[in-house]
C-alpha cells in the first residue's frame, strides 16, 4: 500500500534578490547585471521546491513576516503546491532578504543576508503539529536546542508506533556555528556541509564522513557533498559510498544546489532506494540545477 503521508521541511524562508552577472564586480564600481530575479529562497524552502518537483507530496513549516513581500513568498509557495499550513505568521517583523550575486563566468553565487528580527519557529509551535500526516521531517539546523525538542517529540511519537509508521529524521548541519553540532546524534540521515567538514580538519567527504560519524547515533546515515568532487555517504552497515559529480555542460547557478542534494537523497531513501541510488542522484540532480537558473526543468527526466 502506497504511504500517503508528506515530507515535512522546518527551517528558513526568505526572498532572494539575484543578481546574474558577467562577472564578479570589483568593489566601488557601475556595471550591468544581465539580469535580476526576486526567488523564493531558504535552504528548507529550497528543498520543498524541489520535493515537489519530484513529486513528493511536502510541507514547509518556519517563520514568515506580513506584508507585499511576504505575498510573493506565499503565492510561489502555492505555485510550487507546498502546503504552508504550518507556517508561524509575525505580523511586526520583517521578511529575511538575501541579495546574491551569481557569476556567469565562474558559477558562484555571492550571499548577503539579513534578518532583523523573524523568530525561528519553536518547540511550542511543532507541539501543535499533527505528526500522523508526515513519514519523513527534514530540520534545516538553525535553532539547536529547540530544534532537539521537537526531534525528541518525535521520537516520543515514533515509540508508539511499529518500525514502519515511525518518522524518519534528518538534519541538515550547514554553517559553522558550535551549538548546531549537538544536532549530530539526532538525525536518522545526517546531512553536513563541506564547510562544516572542513571546519573539523577534513579535507575530503570520505574523511569527513568516516572522522564524523561516531557522532551520530546507531543505525543512522551520515552525508557529505564536496562540490565537484561528487559525495560520500556512511551507514551503518560500515562501508563508504561515493558518486562522482555530474557537472553541467556550463556552470549557470549554483544557488540552492545543496538543498537540491538534499531534496534528491529524501525523495529515494524515503521510496526505498539504496542509498549508493540515492547519493547517485543527488549529485546527479544537482548538476542539473547548476546548469539552470532556478529549478525550472530540473527534474524533466530525472527517476521520479
Amino acid at each position: 500500500m502506497e504511504d500517503k503521508r508528506k515530507v515535512l521541511c522546518v527551517g528558513l524562508v526568505c526572498l532572494d534578490i539575484i543578481s546574474v552577472v558577467d562577472k564578479y564586480p570589483e568593489e566601488d564600481t557601475d556595471s550591468r547585471c544581465v539580469s535580476q530575479r526576486w526567488q523564493r529562497g531558504g535552504n528548507a524552502s529550497n528543498t520543498c521546491t524541489v520535493l515537489s518537483l519530484l513529486g513528493v507530496p511536502c510541507a514547509f513549516m518556519g517563520s514568515l513576516a506580513a506584508g507585499p513581500t511576504a505575498n510573493f513568498v506565499l503565492e510561489d509557495f502555492h505555485q510550487s503546491h507546498v502546503d504552508v499550513t504550518l507556517l508561524c505568521e509575525h505580523a511586526q517583523c520583517d521578511l529575511p532578504v538575501s541579495v546574491v550575486i551569481s557569476s556567469t563566468s565562474t558559477g558562484s553565487r555571492t550571499i548577503l543576508h539579513t534578518n532583523r528580527n523573524l523568530p525561528d519557529v519553536t518547540a511550542t509551535d511543532f507541539s501543535k503539529v499533527d505528526l500522523r500526516q508526515f513519514k519523513w521531517i527534514h530540520w534545516e539546523g538553525r535553532n539547536a536546542e529547540d530544534q532537539i525538542e521537537m526531534i525528541q517529540q518525535v521520537m516520543l511519537y515514533n515509540s508508539t508506533l511499529p518500525q514502519e509508521q515511525q518518522i524518519t529524521v534528518s538534519v541538515e548541519i550547514e554553517k559553522t556555528r558550535e551549538p548546531l553540532y549537538q544536532l549530530f546524534p539526532y538525525g536518522d540521515v545526517v546531512f553536513v556541509s563541506k564547510d562544516v567538514a572542513r571546519h573539523f580538519g577534513f579535507q575530503t567527504a570520505e574523511a569527513a564522513v568516516r572522522g564524523l560519524y561516531s557522532r551520530l547515533k546507531h543505525g543512522a546515515v551520515l552525508v557529505c557533498a564536496w562540490a565537484e568532487r561528487g559525495a560520500d555517504a556512511l551507514g551503518p552497515d560500515g562501508v563508504v559510498v561515493h558518486s562522482d559529480a555530474f557537472p553541467p555542460e556550463r556552470l549557470v547557478d549554483t544557488l540552492g544546489a545543496g538543498d537540491t542534494f538534499n531534496a534528491a537523497i529524501i525523495h529515494q531513501l524515503s521510496t526505498g532506494a539504496s542509498l549508493e541510488d540515492a547519493l547517485t542522484f543527488g549529485c546527479e540532480l544537482a548538476g542539473r540545477k547548476c546548469g539552470v537558473h532556478g529549478y525550472d526543468g530540473i527534474v524533466r527526466e530525472s527517476k521520479n
